[in-house]
């Protein structure tokens, strides 16, 4: 009992529940431009402190670029699917980076996964598909304009989500952590700012810029940045799995808050689902 209620069991637990809070409070359509604040602070600060340093870096530069590309790749085409599917469809395929998360820890990290650590994982993916099936009558959940198409886009962006965690996972156990969110930070923004002259042009013009568009975006990049600063630290002390397992459990906040912040009813289905995610981080992590 001692040792399955280490210290390293409870960071691990807490972090990944104040990082799924603060994806929660992310929720602005503009997938390219979004991103993008986020990225300019990470490289800013990070490289502010990079630069301090005067160290060489730990990693090849190229490999950074990579890493930024697919992580704003990843971002992009998850936000964009929301304009083509159900948010029950989201929640359902975004599961799929999880057994790629593990795929790719078992062949390139050499993760070993237990029993007890695909138990934990099933818990948690079957609390998922209860919030789901109490939303299926939902007036919310309509279908989207083209359902095969947000899927397609989930499915890739879940994908293209598993093999940036795990690189940082890879890039925070073996280079440096400042450094990862320098260089990420750094090349994600010169690639958010190619794509939104390239393909989304029209996305920051379409915005009617005033005090109440501002402070969201603002709120919106202070989240991620937090966000962004927090993964590293869950990674190195729990893994990939455990952030993506951490993650599902942003949609139940998202509820919560529903609840107590506007008195909204919600299907007792919620609660159970919450406690059952819950349940599997704890066995997964123990």
């Amino acid at each position: 009992m001692v040792e399955f209620w280490s210290k390293k069991t409870l960071i691990g637990l807490v972090l990944g529940q104040i990082l799924s809070l603060l994806i929660t409070s992310t929720g602005i359509n503009a997938p390219t431009s979004q991103s993008l604040f986020n990225y300019v602070l990470l490289a800013l600060v990070y490289g502010c402190i990079l630069i301090y340093r005067r160290k060489p870096l730990k990693s090849k530069w190229y490999f950074y670029v990579l890493l930024g590309l697919v992580d704003v790749e990843a971002n992009y085409l998850v936000v964009k699917a929301y304009q083509y599917t159900s948010l029950t469809s989201v929640m359902l395929l975004d599961c799929w980076s999880i057994p790629c998360v593990i795929l790719l820890t078992w062949l390139f990290l050499k993760t070993k996964y237990k029993f007890r650590k695909y138990v934990g994982v099933a818990i948690c993916v079957a609390g998922l598909v209860l919030v789901i099936f109490s939303d299926v009558h939902a007036s919310d959940r309509t279908s989207g304009s083209s359902p095969l198409k947000g899927d397609v886009l989930v499915i890739a962006g879940s994908m293209l989500y598993a093999i940036s965690n795990v690189s940082e996972e890879f890039f925070v156990k073996n280079a440096d952590r400042v450094e990862l969110m320098a260089m990420l930070g750094l090349f994600g923004a010169i690639v958010s700012a190619i794509q939104i002259c390239v393909l989304e042009r029209t996305e920051l013009k379409n915005i009617h810029w005033s005090s109440g568009v501002a402070f969201p975006f603002t709120g919106f990049a202070l989240a991620m940045f937090l966000f962004y600063s927090g993964v590293p630290v869950l990674l190195k002390i729990s893994g990939s799995t455990m952030l993506n397992l951490s993650l599902l459990t942003s949609d139940m906040w998202s509820v919560l808050i529903r609840i107590f912040a506007y008195h909204e009813k919600v299907d007792w289905m919620y609660f159970i689902a919450f406690a059952a995610v819950v349940g599997g981080l704890v066995v997964y992590s123990g």
